[in-house]
């Protein structure tokens, strides 16, 4: 998102990685040692972080933005917080007369190169107008839900839902496949020619069918993330009093791809953990069961 701005304004940033810092710099971001240094004097500060304790120490922290921050001043936050989380963060900013815009994202990293992202926009008017600029930079699809932060988390984890148990879905669907002595790549290529297609099949697929070939897919999703999200999306539903069982189940695989060590692995690892090695196609025995 940061190189995305860089032909359009002076983008200044931090990453605590030092690798990442290198590669913004090569884009054209100017690296700043800290929050507080790279929010210096800016009117509008994006966020983008993988948890609400990171979004607290990046604002407010030792050497965070929010002292740093002009009146008046917007925070986009772009992170999946929940809405509590946003909502509490919001709170924060505006005792320093910094507005927050709930500005959670969807799309992944190549389409966020692109500014190709969905954004789901919780707040105010006055507020969304004053980073209008920025958001439709980020945003080829600028939903504004409701005029509190918040709101925007809201349809955010309603979002990570269909993602979360896509994502679980797809994993389920190839490792069946192998399982059966299909060719995964060959059940992607028929499964993405019909009704079962969809973004998360056609996305991950590849590295799914990667993961299961026994490569290690690239990390552009950290499994970890979803189990973050999930469980946001698991709180929303108790809070709303709404039951959501499959979104339990697919919640439960990703913390068993945690506990298998898999939590810095892309998500699609997570098919892994769904069969064992197969080496060669099964036969039906008499009693029509696979041998």
């Amino acid at each position: 998102m940061a190189t995305r701005l860089v032909p359009h304004a002076d983008v200044a940033g931090f990453d605590p990685l030092d690798s990442s810092l290198g590669k913004a710099r090569a884009a054209g971001v100017m690296p700043s040692g800290t929050p507080a240094a790279a929010s210096a004097g800016a009117g509008i500060v994006v966020v983008a972080v993988r948890t609400l304790a990171d979004v607290e120490a990046a604002l407010f922290g030792p050497g965070g933005a929010i002292d740093a921050l002009d009146p008046g001043a917007v925070v986009v936050l772009t992170s999946t917080i929940g809405a509590p989380g946003a909502q509490d963060v919001a709170a924060r900013c505006a005792r320093h007369d910094v507005r927050l815009l709930d500005a959670p994202v969807s799309g992944g990293p190549l389409r966020a190169a692109s500014g190709d992202l969905l954004m789901l926009l919780g707040g105010d008017g006055e507020t969304v107008a004053a980073a209008r600029t920025v958001v439709d930079l980020l945003a080829s699809s600028v939903v504004v839900v409701g005029d509190r932060p918040g709101d925007g988390q809201a349809m955010k984890a309603v979002n990570q839902l269909l993602c979360g148990v896509h994502i679980a879905a797809a994993a389920e669907a190839l490792a069946l496949a192998r399982g059966l002595g299909i060719d995964p790549t060959s059940a992607l290529d028929a499964l993405a020619a019909g009704a079962a297609s969809s973004f998360m099949l056609a996305n991950r697929g590849p590295r799914i069918v990667e993961a299961l070939a026994g490569g290690s897919p690239e990390v552009l999703s950290r499994l970890d993330i979803f189990v973050k999200d999930m469980g946001i999306v698991a709180e929303a539903g108790r809070q709303a009093g709404v039951a959501l069982p499959v979104a339990a189940a697919a919640e439960q695989l990703y913390r068993l791809g945690e506990v298998a060590g898999l939590a810095s692995s892309d998500d699609s690892t997570v098919a892994t953990l769904l069969g064992r090695e197969v080496t060669a196609a099964k036969a039906p025995t008499p009693s029509g069961r696979p041998a």
